[in-house]
């Protein structure tokens, strides 16, 4: 049984469109939120495995804004990349090309956001060239991922994900989508104590964090994950830069998320308290206020 979401009410009151755009790796499938009109459009990211429906109780606190929300190469209705001898490897470099050619496309010049796996991606792009006058990081992987807090439970993950990929066919599918272990990684995440926003949150993983393609296209996204974070790509980043980070991040450690601020040429950090890996979840009006200041100095914000 589908699970009330708590922001349904506010979402509603937003126009959404599903459109969909060919790029040279192939089609993306993405959602237009709010009005086509509006003065300020943002592009923004989702995570690994999950797809646009992650992002939406940020998007549905973001009154006023334009929001362009892609499903992931291989992830929700997007298929994977194509390469010239068929499937891309979905290395960082294929999603960082694959959404630098998607914003010149349908959202050029925009701001953009990222999050969690998103905040590499986006990193890497702008980094790699990607043309945007500001940039949002949401829950950014500040740090390896082996280093954090739980560096013991991404080892574990490490070996799963492996293990799927290695399997039988079928049997790897199954491990990787099985349910139960969904929820384990769905309540490693949570820190909310409502229970009605936790039962939101798991039926949100359970509904959509399986949506990927195949086995391999997962398993490359998650070595991609594993392999990389921000670190690698702030010194080369000079736009203006939003980190809205948790304090009880169990990926990357606030601490680490201080360091990270550092190492950008022009960069503010927002730490929201009480909440983990799921800001957009559990804390997602916060993070809303915080990227509306953020998106419109005029009106408060700091630059």
């Amino acid at each position: 049984m589908t699970v009330a979401s708590p922001y349904a009410a506010r979402l509603a009151e937003i126009p959404v469109v599903r459109r969909s755009v060919d790029l040279p790796g192939g089609a993306t499938v993405y959602w237009e939120y709010g009005d086509a009109d509006a003065a300020t459009t943002l592009l923004v990211v989702h995570g690994y495995r999950g797809d646009h429906h992650g992002l939406e109780p940020v998007v549905a606190h973001l009154s006023g804004i334009r929001v362009i929300s892609p499903d992931l190469p291989g992830f929700g209705e997007t298929a994977p990349l194509a390469g010239p001898e068929g499937i891309r490897t979905h290395d960082l470099d294929a999603y960082a090309d694959w959404l630098r050619a998607f914003a010149a496309t349908v959202a050029p010049g925009a701001p953009i956001l990222g999050h969690s796996f998103g905040s590499i991606v986006v990193a890497a792009a702008v980094a790699g060239g990607l043309p945007t006058p500001r940039m949002i990081l949401v829950n950014p992987i500040g740090a390896p991922a082996l280093e954090g807090p739980r560096g013991v439970l991404t080892r574990l993950a490490v070996f799963y994900y492996w293990a799927g990929a290695r399997l039988p066919r079928r049997l790897g599918e199954a491990l990787l989508r099985n349910r139960v272990i969904v929820r384990v990684m769905s309540i490693s995440m949570a820190k909310t104590r409502d229970a009605r926003l936790r039962a939101f949150i798991h039926d949100q993983h359970d509904r959509y964090f399986s949506g990927f393609r195949d086995r391999d296209v997962l398993h490359e996204g998650f070595v991609a994950s594993v392999s990389n974070d921000v670190r690698r790509f702030a010194p080369s980043i000079a736009v203006p830069t939003l980190l809205i980070a948790a304090e009880k991040d169990d990926i990357t450690p606030i601490e680490a998320e201080r360091h990270l601020r550092t190492l950008f040429p022009d960069a503010e950090l927002v730490e929201i308290p009480h909440v983990g890996h799921l800001i957009h979840y559990e804390t997602p009006w916060q993070a809303a206020t915080e990227i509306t200041r953020f998106l419109r100095p005029s009106a408060g914000g700091t630059r």
